[in-house]
């Protein structure tokens, strides 16, 4: 009987590490969903910006900017500090390249530019 017990006993610390690995992988799933959620307001935030800076704005933009800046706080107060500013601050910070030039007849345009 002790060596079916010491099954038993380790299939029930199986059966509780897999469940620990799978509340981690949720979490990681939320966090996820939860940073694409607040991507997603960024980009109609920046669209709606554009909008108002190139005059294509419509009458109802000024009150969209208002409804994203109010969604995007609500959804920092909720998970925290924004991953965005996350990412920005790791960006600004590590990147310290200078563009290089050719010795072609083009130049590299001034400021530190970052395509996606």
């Amino acid at each position: 009987m002790p060596l079916f017990d010491r099954v038993k006993a380790g299939a029930a610390q199986a059966v509780q590490k897999a469940q620990e690995a799978g509340q981690a992988g949720q979490a990681k799933l939320n966090d996820m969903q939860a940073a694409r959620h607040l991507d997603g307001l960024f980009r109609e935030l920046g669209a709606a910006i554009y909008a108002q800076h190139s005059g294509t704005a419509t009458t109802d933009t000024a009150s969209t900017i208002d409804r994203l800046y109010g969604e995007i706080a609500a959804h920092e107060a909720e998970h925290g500090k924004s991953a965005a500013a996350d990412d920005a601050d790791s960006t600004t910070s590590s990147s310290t390249s200078t563009p290089v030039t050719d010795s072609g007849t083009s130049t590299a345009p001034a400021g530190d530019f970052k395509l996606d």
